[in-house]
């Protein structure tokens, strides 16, 4: 073994370079993803916003600042009525797919035969693209070789075509089946997840008691997975809010913009009117609602984590 003098230590030393403290390794491992974010993300956000403040066209260059005009000429002109659709369309596309899909995994969480292929197959209106489940819904309600028109005909129930997509309460009902039929799946499985946590002893000890699947429902299951049922609700609220592509194919937010939505609004003002200016205050006043509702989410996730720990800890020290 050949010993180093100290001048040769330090040499080496040197030529090896100095090793990454733990924080320089953190950084250097969060920095490309910092850096995509901020590009990707972050800016274009900002920009887009920034534009409510602006008098800008895509028609001519330049822009001049005007404070908060536009942001006043939206809430005076288009607020009340697009908050209306929105919410429409938003609560629509929330509760019934969660009815759908609360009672499709009630029933396959009950052992049979076929219940691993039927939870399978429940999964294929999930995984298949929005923009496609829109086209297909759109064949589906079409007003001259739609499905549902040839059966309805078919079976007598309707003389002549009915025109589903240019009728305003018909429109509404198609956005909503549309984007139920693509929601639920995910719905589904999560409540599957919660149902799976409910301890089977408890209903035995309710059917002893005499109580039946409504009150064993309400007494056992909902209290287990009812935090699970309140998340899923606020997040599916939350996507369904700011939702694009099933408007955007099937109707385009018409009849007469009776289904527009502030998503669509945005485009069509932006890429039809090419007012950026507006656009980007609706787009900064649409910002301030989902923002309302992601602290809600937040809220409600740490509570549940807290709930979580709370009994974790209450069984250990039983």
């Amino acid at each position: 073994m050949t010993l180093l003098t100290p001048e040769e230590e330090v040499t080496r030393t040197r030529r090896r370079g100095t090793p990454l403290s733990e924080h320089a390794f953190l950084v250097f491992l969060l920095a490309p993803g910092l850096l995509l974010l901020c590009a990707v993300v972050l800016y274009p956000l900002l920009r887009s916003l920034s534009t409510a403040f602006f008098d800008e066209s895509l028609l001519y260059p330049g822009s001049v600042f005007v404070g908060f005009e536009n942001v006043m000429d939206v809430l005076r002109e288009d607020f009340v009525r697009l908050s209306y659709q929105t919410m429409i369309f938003t609560v629509g596309a929330t509760v019934l797919p969660f009815v759908v899909g609360l009672a499709l995994a009630l029933v396959l969480n009950q052992r049979f035969r076929g219940q691993a292929f039927l939870r399978g197959a429940f999964l294929v209106p999930w995984l298949i693209p929005g923009v496609v489940v829109s086209f297909l819904w759109m064949w589906i309600f079409d007003a001259n070789y739609g499905v549902l028109n040839g059966a309805l005909i078919g079976m007598g129930l309707i003389d002549s075509p009915i025109a589903w997509l240019f009728e305003t309460d018909t429109a509404r009902a198609a956005l909503i089946l549309a984007k139920t039929w693509n929601s639920f799946p995910w719905i589904m499985v999560m409540l599957l997840a919660g149902l799976q946590t409910v301890p089977g002893e408890l209903h035995e000890a309710a059917s002893m008691d005499g109580a039946g699947a409504v009150r064993r429902f309400f007494a056992v299951t909902w209290p287990h997975i009812g935090g699970i049922a309140g998340l899923v609700i606020l997040l599916e609220f939350i996507w369904n809010f700011q939702h694009f592509d099933t408007i955007f194919v099937l109707t385009g937010g018409g009849p007469a913009g009776t289904t527009s939505t502030f998503a669509t609004a945005v485009y069509d003002t932006a890429f039809k009117g090419y007012d950026l200016g507006h656009a980007g205050a609706l787009g900064l006043i649409w910002m301030l609602m989902l923002t309302v509702l992601v602290v809600i989410y937040v809220w409600m996730s740490e509570r549940g984590d807290k709930e979580s720990k709370s009994r974790e800890t209450t069984g250990e020290t039983r």
